[in-house]
């Protein structure tokens, strides 16, 4: 019997969803905090931002407010810890995408205060994790980071996500739904009860994202839209925080990482580059694997990805000028040392990357 230990921050210690979540949380916010700090980014949620600190000094609360320049880059973050301690800022609250709230909950591990993040979409499910993806200042990744814990509050309001647009809930969509070809390959014969049960919620998740996602997308604010979002921006959190560590990310964001290097691909969605590499896995398990399984998955999630308009080409992520080096140049990155691509259950090289790479769209195109 192994004696190992795991270590799992499964979930937030409070989580308000549904419409009109944010005004029941402020209650909870000023339980958590008197001097919070509003992280957020996009000028598109600028006015979202105020409103939401015009709420909380209503509470009675003292709010400073910061910006990401960049991504979630340590220039940004070192530039923001110091104005948060210079505030006296008991606590970081981040509205935002998936980068926002990624610097809002390192910000708030490295200087031990509270957490709470608010997602204005369903595009990833940071909200939840004890995870943080780092940046450079140009938008190419270059590390994650495991934090100690989740945020002490998540608050997903429906009537904030719904007003994001409808490519941001196909890239969450994406994103989610690598949940199950990742985990599968990576943890699906575990003998860990937990892993397990995480490998079978993320089979679930992805039939419904199946059914639902289409119709989600089509009627925003229907009972399948408010299934989808949760599902993009919350189970599948909890999916990674009940499997932990050994539950592990794959091929599909080993893409992403490596076309994160790319300066044309930064205009594109984190789960539009997940989904895109979600073919790419599949394609390297068709070619390298021999799983005829695996080809079929590949043809029905490139139809599915074709109805929520998400890129299923390199010519779609905005490559279609990229040169051979510079595609050399993602495979290399995405199959450095360490790279969760080596969880594949044989040797990938970037030669044979590139390869899937360019032929992930062969067999799929019906006209």
């Amino acid at each position: 019997m192994s004696s190992s230990i795991s270590s799992h921050a499964i979930a937030p210690a409070n989580v308000l969803r549904g419409h009109g979540a944010w005004g029941e949380a402020l209650p909870l916010i000023a339980a958590l905090s008197q001097k919070p700090f509003v992280l957020g980014r996009s000028a598109a949620t600028a006015e979202l931002r105020q409103n939401l600190k015009s709420d909380l000094e209503a509470t009675g609360l003292s709010v400073s407010t910061g910006e990401l320049e960049f991504d979630c880059c340590e220039q940004d973050l070192q530039r923001l810890a110091a104005e948060i301690t210079a505030c006296g800022s008991d606590a970081v609250l981040a509205a935002g995408g998936g980068k926002v709230l990624d610097a809002g909950k390192l910000l708030a591990d490295r200087l031990g205060l509270s957490c709470i993040t608010v997602p204005t979409s369903a595009a990833t499910c940071a909200g939840w994790t004890a995870l943080a993806n780092i940046y450079s200042a140009q938008g190419a990744f270059e590390s994650d980071v495991a934090l100690r814990h989740c945020p002490e509050l998540l608050i997903f309001d429906h009537d904030l996500v719904v007003k994001a647009s409808a490519r941001t809930l196909a890239s969450g969509i994406a994103d989610a739904m690598a949940k199950w070809y990742e985990a599968s390959v990576s943890s699906g014969s575990s003998s860990d009860g937990l892993v397990q049960q995480a490998v079978q919620q993320a089979r679930v998740l992805r039939d419904q994202l199946l059914l639902e996602g289409l119709e989600a997308i089509e009627h925003p604010g229907s009972e399948a839209w408010q299934r989808v979002a949760e599902a993009s921006g919350l189970t599948a959190g909890l999916i990674g925080g009940i499997g932990g560590a050994r539950c592990r990310t794959v091929a599909a964001h080993a893409v992403h990482n490596g076309l994160t290097q790319l300066a044309a691909c930064h205009c594109v969605l984190h789960g539009e580059k997940v989904g895109f590499g979600i073919l790419v896995q599949l394609r390297l398990e068709e070619q390298l694997g021999g799983s005829q399984l695996a080809a079929q998955a590949r043809r029905q999630l490139f139809s599915f990805f074709r109805q929520l308009q998400l890129p299923v080409s390199l010519e779609e992520l905005g490559l279609a000028g990229a040169s051979l080096q510079e595609l050399q140049e993602v495979c290399r990155f995405a199959c450095r040392e360490g790279s969760d691509l080596h969880h594949l259950p044989f040797p990938v090289s970037p030669d044979d990357l590139l390869s899937a790479l360019v032929s992930s769209s062969q067999g799929c195109l019906t006209h």
